[in-house]
């Protein structure tokens, strides 16, 4: 999986999530007005969505158990991704990667800000 694909998929999921709320990304934003704090906030989601896909592809190497087959793997399915989405978004906040300090640079250097 390349980082294109990966901001593809990010763009798609973000799409298809919209439902105006403050915490979404406005993707017809024009972010050449865009303030520092949007422009990070903004980073910083995509870091966290990238952390998000990275641990899911990583719990799928792990076997399940027997919690995870029959009726409630419905249900297992759904807390495991809720926690997979805040672990992502806690790191994000707590310890990133950089990946978001260097998306905002170079949205800075794009955007001439």
């Amino acid at each position: 999986m390349d980082i294109t694909s990966l901001y593809n998929q990010y763009i798609q999921d973000t799409a298809s999530k919209q439902t105006g709320s403050a915490g979404d990304i406005n993707l017809k934003k024009d972010y050449s007005k865009a303030t520092d704090e949007e422009l990070m906030a903004a980073c910083k989601k995509f870091e966290a969505y990238f952390l998000e896909q990275c641990f899911k592809e990583m719990s799928k190497t792990v076997g399940k158990d027997e919690f995870e087959s029959g009726s409630t793997s419905t249900l297992v399915d759904f807390y495991k991704d809720n926690l997979i989405q805040n672990i992502a978004e806690q790191s994000t906040e707590k310890e990133s990667l950089g990946l978001a300090q260097m998306l905002y640079e170079q949205m800075k250097r794009n955007y001439n800000l």
